[in-house]
Order: C-alpha cells, then sequence, then structure tokens
C-alpha cells in the first residue's frame, strides 16, 4: 500500500517547521526541538479523570513520573509506560495521547516514567531506571490504588525496547509477574542491515541514519548492543515472558525487527500477536486526532491488555 493521505500530509507539516536534523545539534537542542514540533501540530488528548506528577526513588537518584487516572472506581490495573525518542530526546509529553487512550480503554491506572537519557546516561541507565519504576509501582500498589497482579508495561520506538526489557528484567530477576507487554514499532536488535532499514532508510520520517545516531548516543564508545536489555531479540531464551502485542509500521526502518521479534516470541510460546499496520510511518500510533490508525492501534492493544487480565 502506498503511503496513507492523512501520513503525507503529517510528514509535510513536519517538514514545514524545518527543523534540522538530531545529528546536526546538540542532545539538548534536539529535545528541545521534538518538544516543539509536538506543539506545533498537536495530536488530540481524550480527558482522562486525573493526572499528577511527582518524583520516585531510582537507582541514582529520583526519577520523575507522571501518573494518569481513569475517572470511574478502583482498585484499577496497572499500565507502566515507557516513552519513545531514541533513548535521546522525547519527555513525559511524548505519549500522552497514548498514555490517555491506554488509560480510558483499559480502564487502568498508568504511570509514565521519565528515565535518564542518553548521552548523558548511556545503556543501562533507561532500562534500569523503568524496571526500578515498575518495581516501586507494585510496592505501592495500595498508595497507588491498583491491582499489581494486573499489570502491563508499553511504550513506542525505543520505549517499546524498553518495553521489551523490562519484560525481560522481571523475568530474569524474579518478578514483577508482568501479564502483557505492548510495543509500538519498537526497536528490538542492534543491526542496521535489515530489509526494511534499507528500504525505508530515507524519507519517511525516522531514517536508517538517524537511529544508527540514536544507538550511538546511547551504547557511547564501548556499550554492547548485543546485550539483550539493549537488543532484546539476543536474549538466549525468549520463553515465560508476558503476552505481547507487537504493532508495525509499514514504511519503517524498524519493521523487520518488529516482525522477527513477534516471530520468535511466539516461537518461544508467547502469546503474541503481530499487526504491521499499512502506509503508516514509525510512531504512528502517537497521532490521534491526525491519524485515523491511531486509535486503531491503540484499541487492539488495550483489548489484547484486557484479555490478558482476563486469564
Amino acid at each position: 500500500m502506498p503511503l496513507h493521505p492523512q501520513v503525507i500530509e503529517l510528514m509535510a507539516r513536519r517538514a514545514e517547521l524545518g527543523y534540522p536534523d538530531n545529528s546536526e545539534v546538540t542532545p539538548a537542542e534536539a529535545r528541545a526541538n521534538a518538544a516543539a514540533g509536538r506543539m506545533a501540530i498537536p495530536s488530540e488528548k481524550e480527558p482522562v479523570g486525573e493526572k499528577t506528577e511527582r518524583t520516585i526513588p531510582g537507582p541514582t537518584g529520583d526519577i520523575p513520573i507522571r501518573v494518569y487516572r481513569p475517572n470511574t472506581e478502583g482498585p484499577h490495573s496497572l499500565i507502566m509506560l515507557f516513552h519513545g525518542g531514541g533513548w535521546v530526546v522525547g519527555d513525559l509529553d511524548a505519549e500522552d495521547s497514548t498514555s490517555r487512550g491506554l488509560v480510558n480503554r483499559v480502564d487502568a491506572v498508568l504511570v509514565s516514567v521519565d528515565y535518564r537519557m542518553a548521552p548523558e546516561t548511556r545503556f543501562p541507565g533507561a532500562p534500569e531506571d523503568c524496571y526500578a519504576a515498575t518495581v516501586w509501582a507494585v510496592e505501592h500498589a495500595e498508595e497507588l490504588g491498583v491491582d499489581a497482579s494486573k499489570l502491563a508495561v508499553a511504550g513506542t520506538s525505543a520505549g517499546g525496547n524498553l518495553s521489551a526489557a523490562v519484560a525481560l528484567m522481571a523475568r530474569d530477576r524474579g518478578g514483577p509477574h508482568i501479564e502483557h507487554q505492548v510495543l509500538f514499532c519498537p526497536v528490538i536488535d542492534h543491526n542496521f542491515d535489515t530489509a526494511s532499514y534499507i528500504e525505508n532508510a530515507n524519507d519517511y520520517g525516522l531514517t536508517r541514519g538517524g537511529m544508527i545516531w540514536f544507538w550511538e548516543q546511547y551504547l557511547g564508545p564501548d556499550g554492547d548492543g548485543h546485550d539483550p536489555y539493549a537488543s532484546p531479540i539476543r536474549a538466549e531464551s525468549l520463553a515465560g515472558l508476558a503476552d505481547a502485542t507487537v504493532i508495525s509500521a509499514q514504511y519503517d526502518p524498524l519493521l523487520d525487527e518488529a516482525a522477527a521479534y513477534a516471530a520468535a516470541l511466539k516461537a518461544a510460546g508467547v502469546d503474541t500477536t503481530y499487526t504491521e499496520y499499512p502506509g503508516m510511518t514509525h510512531g504512528f500510533n502517537g497521532s490521534f486526532g491526525l491519524i485515523d490508525a491511531a486509535r486503531d492501534a491503540c484499541d487492539e492493544a488495550s483489548n489484547r491488555i484486557l484479555a490478558s487480565f482476563a486469564k
């Protein structure tokens, strides 16, 4: 399928903003440009019951979090959300629309985690923060008003990578038990030579060169991109992981690794569904009100989370 007309329109609007490539500016400037871009072309934000912010203890200091609540009576299930942005850009606002959508569809409390960013903090700082926040939320279930036995993790792009990593860490470290992982357009493997990386290298938003830059910031000169908490598909075993929903976009350099991870999860006996959204580009799922398929993807993910919780 060709690019969807809504995607073409959104890409044109973003191009008109004229921001330089991330590799041409400092990480701080890249973050500012990303935030300004979201302000210039805002996505729709569904109303939720409450949104609050606070900090919680992390491995090396406080971690900022944002807590979204539905306007229904609890206790609720719990979703931990880790935002995208190549581990370098992005913030708690980056997946505000997705967070709200999941809260409303799953009737869950959602905790969005502002983990430490690269290059100031290299791997494994981000997944360790996300894991620590997940442990904290489960340990503070009563305070949060949640049933911690109904726990899911979710994220887009680097956030999908971190969700997959936290699922692995929770299995490897004996908890907490995660029922479901939602991986939207996830980064799964430190490998830039798949067919989708070549075919979708340029012209579709996220580029091959951009991903190489993100990985360089994340790993630094001495990082191991083959560590399974960096490249989840390289784990020795994927058995015993949380149920998974993997959602990809046709015109995304990361398409093939998302498909490969879903297949590997299925082969390991994990309850997994995989959906490639035709005509879409990387991160389409966050564009509520701009791309209709964003809500479709949120509906799909939410229904899968609910099915895991109902087991």
